[in-house]
């Protein structure tokens, strides 16, 4: 059975700093594609950064500079480091896994975590 679970949200003071990871687990062979998305309440859901396998990264233009994204992929495990927190941060945080099952097919399917609430008050 695979899973995605992610940790780390919480409650943080206007810059602050939080870390969240998340791990996918399971008979997977491989991962392409890890990321980060947030919705707030009322709007849809939005990406935040992404990191593909070799490493190459994508940014929300309102995170670019705060937040850092990274992997490590002995461990099946994505994180991201949000510095210099603001209130308009405030969301649930998804992860988001495109997961391959066989080394001859590589057709890969998304894969989401459940969420993780990181508020941040002013």
């Amino acid at each position: 059975q695979v899973q995605v679970v992610e940790s780390g949200g919480g409650l943080v003071q206007v810059g602050g700093s939080l870390r969240l990871s998340c791990a996918a687990s399971g008979r997977i062979f491989s991962i392409n594609v890890m990321g980060w998305y947030r919705q707030a309440p009322g709007m849809q859901r939005d990406l935040v950064a992404q990191i593909t396998s070799g490493g190459s990264t994508t940014y929300a233009d309102s995170v670019k500079g705060r937040f850092t994204i990274s992997r490590d992929n002995a461990k099946n495990t994505v994180y991201l480091q949000m510095n210099s927190l603001k209130p308009e941060d405030t969301a649930v945080y998804y992860c988001a896994a495109d997961l391959s099952f066989s080394a001859t097919d590589h057709t890969s399917f998304r894969y989401w975590g459940k969420g993780t609430q990181v508020t941040v008050s002013s």
